[in-house]
């Protein structure tokens, strides 16, 4: 019986992946045994078990750049983690560590490395994480999304496979009729789709809310998802300016995103690695607001990858509030770049990501044996 160690975690675009490849590996082998490692306290300790898996939870952190004091207190959970991974796996006996990125990959990957477990990393990002480049030099092999990744890792390890994604999502007899009517919404008017990952995200929030009357004046849906901190502000506000027409949808989270996808025209988001990758295998056209509160700026990076390449249109942070929704509008009455983005960012696509991950996981456990 295969045994499989998975770690990593911190937000939707590590913990994602990580379940859909678990989800691959039990699809081949029901029998095996796979068991993640997280960080108490972030979302991978709640949606983990929800996807049926068990997790041990690590009390680790990411460092403090303007706190130094703090860091004290880091290093000594950071040990404590360590030894506690120790022992996770000398009971698990894996045959393999997969880490996906985030705090604790770090810790439980580097351990695995010590005590000879194979490890598989998957980087989602075109600029690599910060753990990842640490834990690159003793991995097997390095699965990545975005062709030039030897600038930071050896070449002869990374192997293109995209990024596993939600699969749900692809419920290809959903009719956009339906999923309109899924959230109250008219057939026949351009539809946007706001979301700014899982929590939602502080600048496009503001950026619609500053621009409710011109939105509510339009002949445009929205469709937006605001995250749990952001989402009663969000609402009182909007009731302010709201004429009884229904064409703005706020909600903390969407649980349909495969209707709010069917539904979309635009698309406003985040540039996260898994959000971008689903944007590409769905070909929408998209306008990406990178948080600049992310490790490395990696999310300019991911866009710029594509808005280089007219695949999408990309807003600096601190522009959104004045350019955000300007820009929204515009696009979406211009059907001929609407219909340019589609097809240049769905180029991007690369699928059975999960699949092209769990074949190297296995060549890498064939290899020892």
């Amino acid at each position: 019986m295969k045994r499989y160690l998975i770690s990593g975690g911190g937000t939707g675009g590590h913990v994602f992946p990580a379940i859909s490849i678990a989800n691959e590996l039990k699809a081949r082998d029901s029998e095996c045994e796979i068991l993640f490692i997280g960080a108490k306290g972030r979302m991978e300790m709640k949606r983990v078990p929800e996807a049926g898996y068990k997790i041990v939870g690590l009390h680790v952190q990411g460092f403090h750049r303007n706190h130094i004091l703090k860091n004290i207190r880091v290093l000594y959970n950071l040990i404590k983690s360590m030894r506690k991974v120790k022992k996770v796996i000398a009971e698990f006996e894996p045959d393999v560590a997969i880490g996906v990125g985030g705090y604790a990959s770090g810790a439980a990957l580097r351990v695995a490395e010590n005590m000879g477990i194979p490890v598989v990393l998957q980087e989602q990002n075109s600029y690599a994480g910060v753990t990842n480049k640490l834990l690159a030099k003793k991995a097997e092999k390095i699965c990545v999304a975005y062709n030039g990744m030897e600038k930071y890792f050896p070449a002869e390890k990374i192997v293109i496979t995209g990024n596993p994604v939600r699969q749900d999502l692809f419920n290809h007899e959903i009719v956009k009729a339906e999923a309109l009517a899924h959230f109250g919404l008219k057939e026949g008017k351009k539809t946007l789709l706001v979301i700014g990952g899982s929590l939602g995200a502080r600048t496009i929030n503001h950026s619609l809310m500053r621009s409710f009357r011109l939105l509510t004046e339009s002949d445009i849906q929205v469709i937006w998802q605001t995250g749990k901190y952001e989402y009663t502000e969000c609402k009182s506000t909007y009731r302010k300016y709201d004429k009884g027409n229904g064409n703005i949808v706020i909600t903390d989270f969407i649980k349909r995103m495969d209707y709010a996808y069917a539904a979309a025209d635009v698309v406003i988001s985040r540039a996260g690695a898994s959000s971008i990758s689903e944007l590409c295998l769905l070909g929408k056209a998209c306008i990406l607001v990178p948080s600049p509160n992310v490790a490395e700026d990696h999310q300019t990076h991911n866009a710029m990858a594509l808005s280089t390449n007219e695949a999408a249109i990309l807003i600096k942070d601190q522009d959104a509030r004045a350019e955000l929704v300007d820009t929204a509008l515009t696009l979406l009455n211009d059907d001929d770049r609407i219909k340019m983005l589609s097809q240049n960012i769905v180029k991007y696509a690369i699928w059975d990501s999960a699949g092209k991950i769990v074949d190297e996981i296995e060549k890498v456990i064939n290899n020892r044996i």
